[in-house]
């Protein structure tokens, strides 16, 4: 995967919820957060507001290579210089139902803010509206291995009804429904599921391309849920005030 060289294609920092955004904004507004909004080049740093200096910087600063690494791999997801196979919009739309039914808000902002300037807001407050009814707890399945039957467990299974088949279009909802496979039966993903994704429109390289964007969301959330965690418990402890100074969001 190669990302394209540039900047991203949207910011984001903490947003005021969907509801909040006034009629004919294209996209939220930052809201105050104790600090300046601003902008990194490190989505991670951007979404948590990690500024040069905090402490939280010297703890990612203290493993640089996975800093690196999951940066890169955003931009070769979301950031692609080949786009064909699955578009900007149907990334950051899955990725947005991915963090929306794990309910990590500041990422789901993030890839809803992406899907928007990807010009798929009609899809993304469909999205919204899937998550409502789809977030559930897991993992859960059934296992098809002898003698691990007894520990299956069931749970709520998406299937997309019809006309909200229609508003996102059978790939995209197809991409939904295997996401959350993935995320709450993953011991029940099977050909026959890849096969659904094929039947919607899907190629090979683009069902991979999204099961490597399902996976790697999965990854960033719980790396800014733990980040998360620990940048609560400096707040609560008073620890020193960053020494870094942020750069003011632009929207230009």
């Amino acid at each position: 995967m190669t990302s394209r060289s540039g900047t991203r294609r949207h910011r984001a920092c903490r947003f005021e919820p969907h509801g909040s955004r006034g009629p004919g904004a294209s996209r939220p507004r930052p809201r105050a957060i104790g600090r300046s909004a601003y902008v990194s080049d490190d989505v991670i740093d951007e979404v948590l507001a990690i500024l040069p200096g905090d402490p939280l910087d010297a703890i990612r600063a203290a493993r640089p290579a996975a800093r690196e690494n999951a940066q890169r791999s955003y931009e070769a997801l979301f950031e692609p210089v080949d786009a064909s196979e699955a578009s900007l919009a149907e990334r950051a739309l899955v990725a947005q139902f991915v963090t929306g039914v794990s309910r990590e808000p500041l990422l789901t902002d993030w890839y809803r803010a992406a899907a928007v300037d990807a010009g798929a807001e009609s899809q993304a407050e469909v999205v919204d509206a899937l998550v409502a009814t789809s977030a559930t707890t897991g993992p859960f399945g059934a296992y098809a291995e002898v003698g691990l039957a007894e520990e299956s467990t069931d749970g709520l299974r998406l299937t997309i009804d019809a006309a909200t088949r229609q508003l996102l279009g059978a790939r995209l909802a197809s991409a939904i429904e295997h996401a959350h496979l993935l995320v709450f039966r993953p011991r029940e993903a099977s050909a026959a599921a890849l096969d659904r994704l094929l039947d919607a429109g899907w190629s090979t390289t683009g069902i991979v391309t999204i099961s490597q964007l399902i996976a790697f969301v999965s990854f960033q959330l719980r790396l800014v849920i733990g980040l998360g965690a620990l940048q609560a418990d400096l707040v609560e402890s008073g620890a020193t005030a960053p020494t870094g100074t942020a750069t003011p969001r632009s929207d230009s």
